[in-house]
């Protein structure tokens, strides 16, 4: 059975950071492409970051370039998000999500993480 858990989740103000933790249970994430989304009250969910199978290329939204990172941690089959310079549009909730396929819908998805920043 597979199972994504995300931690990290909080409120912080506005230029502050959190790392957002997803542990994998019942798949190797070295084998999937995994992903962060978020969901903020009112709009649809969209994706943040993501990081691809073996190769560990990464992807990310225009909105967070150069604030957020993904990464993984092979050894703990846990995928981080390190958000940096947040702003009071990041407020959402994140999910943690991943697939094994290149193309396709994300197959496996967590319950999810608040993450509120004040101004």
């Amino acid at each position: 059975q597979v199972q994504l858990v995300e931690s990290g989740g909080g409120l912080v103000q506005a230029g502050g950071s959190l790392r957002l933790s997803c542990a994998a249970s019942g798949l190797n994430i070295l084998l999937y492409h995994m992903a962060w989304f978020r969901q903020a009250p009112g709009k649809e969910r969209e994706s943040v970051a993501a990081i691809s199978r073996i190769s560990s290329s990464t992807s990310y939204a225009d909105s967070v370039k150069g604030r957020f990172t993904i990464s993984r941690d092979n050894a703990k089959n846990t995928v981080y998000l390190q958000m940096n310079n947040l702003k009071p549009e990041d407020t959402a909730v994140y999910y943690c999500a991943g697939k094994a396929t290149t193309t396709g819908k994300y197959t496996y998805w967590g319950q999810g993480t608040q993450v509120t920043v004040s101004s």
